[in-house]
């Protein structure tokens, strides 16, 4: 197989490497708008460096992966539709509903895959968390905690093009919540704070988000996330039910510690970052994307549906903080 890969920055060059090591991918061409970056990216790697994105589909390649910035998604989404070729792309589609149902449309009227990079849907906490709640061990589920946070800011003139803390960080919280459980989120109530560094007010975005969800069945969720969390990177889920409760994410290098007398120690090694916290789960989405166009997958792991109805929510919880006030999910168009 002979894969396309546009944009190698820091998760695009890790998904080179991925795919150039991986046993059905014979050949990786890889391009990015900083050409020099590219072919540096190939040479290591043993790729072919394009000069443009252009080249990619024009160089009779089987399948695209798309790790660009997040305003290209959309355009390099519809110009894989239109010329056939199946794409994975990170997170998110667009970062507007317009947008991003245009390019939905434009993968439905070809008929083409898509595949979205939620990649918590791969990793073995989360698979194993919803088996335990789909086993029914929990007995029934009344709350769940969700908590993302990065270890530091992102650079400031990251905040404009990121879309806001809900679609840029918080939107993998409601994915995976949604796969979890097996419900739908029907209505959220959010807030946010902005009183960290002044670029999260420059750039009109908060530095720390909570949101309340109820689910279709009334269980309740939380979601909180802030970039400032100093300890290291902590992503976790804990769901609790009326005969057990579990969580995700706890492990020798989760950055808390316990104020307990026979609490647990700080870890030695916190997780730095989300490439080193999810490494195992990146490769195993760019395996099943291979094997899905290689036909030896039927179902597609989250396609652009999927990633649409995480955007509602996070579309929702922004008006919820803009408008102070309870947003029902059906005020936020879906089509």
């Amino acid at each position: 197989m002979r894969i396309g890969l546009i944009g190698t920055g820091r998760i695009g060059t890790f998904h080179a490497g991925v795919l150039s090591r991986h046993r059905e991918v014979g050949s990786l061409v890889v391009t990015d708008a900083d050409p020099a970056r590219a072919a540096a990216v190939a040479e290591r790697i043993g790729a072919t460096a394009a000069p443009s994105a252009h080249e990619i589909f024009t160089w009779g390649v089987d399948a695209v992966v798309i790790a660009s910035a997040t305003a290209s998604h959309a355009d390099l989404i519809s110009r894989a539709a239109r010329t056939g070729l199946p794409a994975f792309c990170e997170k998110p589609i667009a970062l507007d509903l317009a947008g991003t149902l245009g390019a939905l449309h434009e993968v439905e009227q070809a008929g083409t895959v898509l595949q979205l990079g939620f990649m918590r849907r791969f990793d073995a906490g989360y698979i194993k968390a919803r088996e335990v709640v789909r086993s029914g061990s929990l007995g029934r589920l009344h709350t769940v905690r969700a908590v993302t946070a990065d270890p530091s800011p992102p650079p400031a003139a990251y905040l404009p093009l990121s879309g806001g803390l809900y679609r840029d960080c918080l939107v993998h919280d409601f994915d995976i919540l949604r796969w979890v459980t097996g419900r739908e989120i029907v209505e959220v109530y959010a807030t946010g704070s902005d009183t960290g560094p002044a670029m999260f007010r420059e750039a009109g975005d908060v530095d720390t988000a909570a949101a309340l969800l109820t689910l279709d069945d009334g269980t309740l969720a939380t979601a909180s996330a802030t970039r400032c969390n100093g300890a290291g990177y902590d992503v976790r889920m804990e769901l609790a039910g009326e005969s057990d409760t579990v969580v995700v994410g706890l492990d020798d290098r989760t950055p808390i510690s316990s104020t307990e007398p026979k609490g647990p120690s700080a870890a030695d090694k916190p997780w730095p970052g989300f490439l080193e916290r999810f490494a195992p789960a990146y490769e195993a989405e760019l395996d099943a994307f291979v094997r899905l166009v290689n036909g030896e997958r039927d179902e597609n792991p989250c396609d652009g549906r999927e990633a649409l109805t995480a955007l509602r929510v996070a579309e929702a919880c922004e008006l919820s903080r803009r408008e102070h006030r309870p947003v029902r999910l059906d005020e936020i168009p879906a089509d």
